[in-house]
């Protein structure tokens, strides 16, 4: 298991320097038509959680409290929900529009580890999902700042691979309590969790389930930990997100979505741990933020029945980050059938992930993705890919074998192309370069200019075309760096 302490998470920021650039300089200067992002319009009103009874001790539970102090904020108009320093034990907290929740220093926000607090919320027709600790839907103007932390509990909800952790904290684990699964290899945090998955496989084929039929299977529904949806003007600055359920930060639907300046930490063994996923959203910016995840990184998704010139997801701009464990630095997918267009990704680094800019998706969920820029990238010790496209990408649940989740659609192919990926190193990885295609569509129009990598093996690939190698140098033990087989469809300039 790869072990990231928190002292080195805490000290991060040191690795990023200071910003070579502010966000209006990269909004001036992106590849394509980026239009500056707005900050949500907050009034100057102000409340206390104290002032609305709440306790900062570890022990009283706040739930009430951040609800009628958002209430009342929201009644007069909106402005800052106020934390102070504390420890604040909540349940859910439902982010109204107009609404900052502001974290001071000192104020750490835990979400409580007794499951029955988190209701379940109808997620479609006959079908349930737990209410995320932070949440909000169909709003307008909402922000999140501050220096504070808000820890998710995650411990107390996700399912842990033995072969993640070291034996010594397995024990520990399982000492804890919880259930194994049947061959040992699974320990998941209850026994309703560890039964979920059949409940709930079986209540998707139920049209008329209800929120009761539902019930048994929370612990194993484990939610995300910021989820706000369908909303206008969202700004996340500051804050420390860690150990969550499940995603870390999911907006979905944003028009006009900051993030700067924020932390976000799941444990390397944090089943489907995400750091930062962005989902179907317009005009994005991510900047000066650093990420430590269970899974991805910084990742982009999309998803519906979209029009090729009216992709899901569109101008996202991630500058000046640090992505210092997870599955992918960068990543694009697996669900891409929304379709994505005009991401730069730009000034960024890369320490220690499974693979550095991984792009994926597979037929049944993939869709168009193109015009994404990919530069100035520095990486190291990257354990896997140094960059990685695969259109036959396989998610393989906690107690799933590998080759039980690919789907077999033959709709919804992806088609990815017109990457630019320019002015980046990588100082030691297994693979330079992974390319798998699909016969009836190639992974193409891939341009890469001045990319230096150090690795093992250099290009594995099948299914391609047109790629481009301008000014690339591989420095492999394995050679030749690029095999005959793939030589050909490869153009090097």
């Amino acid at each position: 298991m790869k072990l990231l302490p928190l002292l080195l998470l805490a000290t991060a920021p040191a690795l990023a320097q200071t910003p070579a650039h502010d966000v209006a300089w990269y909004t001036q200067h992106a590849p394509f038509a980026m239009p500056a992002v707005p900050d949500p319009v907050i009034p100057a009103h102000s409340v206390s959680l104290k002032d609305l009874g709440g306790v900062g001790d570890g022990k009283t539970l706040n739930t009430a409290a951040f609800a009628q102090a958002i209430a009342a904020c929201a009644a007069a108009g909106g402005g800052h929900v106020v934390v102070p320093a504390g420890k604040w034990l909540t349940g859910p907290i439902e982010l109204k529009s107009n609404i900052d929740l502001h974290t001071e220093a000192g104020a750490i926000v835990i979400f409580t580890p007794d499951h029955t607090q988190y209701p379940l919320q109808a997620a479609g027709k006959g079908q349930y999902e737990v209410t995320p600790p932070i949440w909000g839907n169909k709003l307008h103007d909402v922000a999140i700042t501050g220096p504070g932390i808000f820890d998710g509990s995650g411990e107390t909800w996700r399912p842990l691979k033995k072969s993640k952790v070291p034996a010594a904290e397995w024990d520990r684990v399982v000492r804890s309590g919880g259930v194994l699964s049947a061959d040992g290899k699974i320990w998941w945090p209850s026994r309703e969790a560890l039964g979920g998955e059949a409940l709930v496989k079986k209540l998707k084929n139920k049209p008329d389930a209800t929120e009761a039929d539902y019930l048994p299977a929370r612990d194993y529904l484990r939610p995300k930990m910021v989820v706000i949806t369908n909303t206008k003007n969202l700004l996340l600055d500051g804050p420390t997100f860690r150990n969550s359920p499940m995603f870390v930060v999911n907006p979905k639907g944003i028009t006009n979505l900051v993030i700067r300046n924020v932390q976000v930490h799941n444990d390397y063994s944090a089943q489907n741990g995400d750091g930062i996923d962005i989902s179907a959203s317009h005009n994005v910016v991510i900047y000066h933020c650093t990420v430590s995840a269970g899974d991805d990184g910084i990742c982009m998704k999309s998803s519906g029945d979209r029009a090729p010139d009216d992709p899901a997801l569109t101008n996202v701009l991630i500058a000046d980050c640090t992505v210092l464990q997870g599955h992918g630095g960068f990543v694009i997918g697996s669900n891409t059938d929304g379709g994505m267009r005009n991401i730069w990704v730009t000034d960024c680094r890369f320490v220690g992930t499974d693979i550095g800019v991984r792009v994926k998706s597979n037929a049944g969920r993939g869709g168009l993705v193109r015009d994404i820029y990919v530069d100035n990238i520095v990486m190291n010790n990257i354990l896997h890919e140094a960059v990685l496209f695969d259109t036959s990408y396989e998610d393989v649940p906690a107690g799933k074998a590998k080759g039980s989740g690919l789907p077999t659609a033959a709709t919804k192919v992806p088609d990815f192309q017109q990457f630019y990926l320019k002015n980046i190193t990588c100082k030691g990885a297994e693979t330079a370069m992974y390319f798998q295609g699909l016969p009836e569509q190639p992974v193409h129009d891939i341009h890469f200019d001045n990319v230096t990598i150090t690795a093992t093996k250099g290009v594995v690939a099948g299914d391609i075309r047109n790629i481009e190698f301008k000014n690339v140098q591989l420095n492999t033990q394995q050679q030749p760096a690029i095999p005959p087989a793939a030589a050909k469809d490869i153009k090097v300039l």
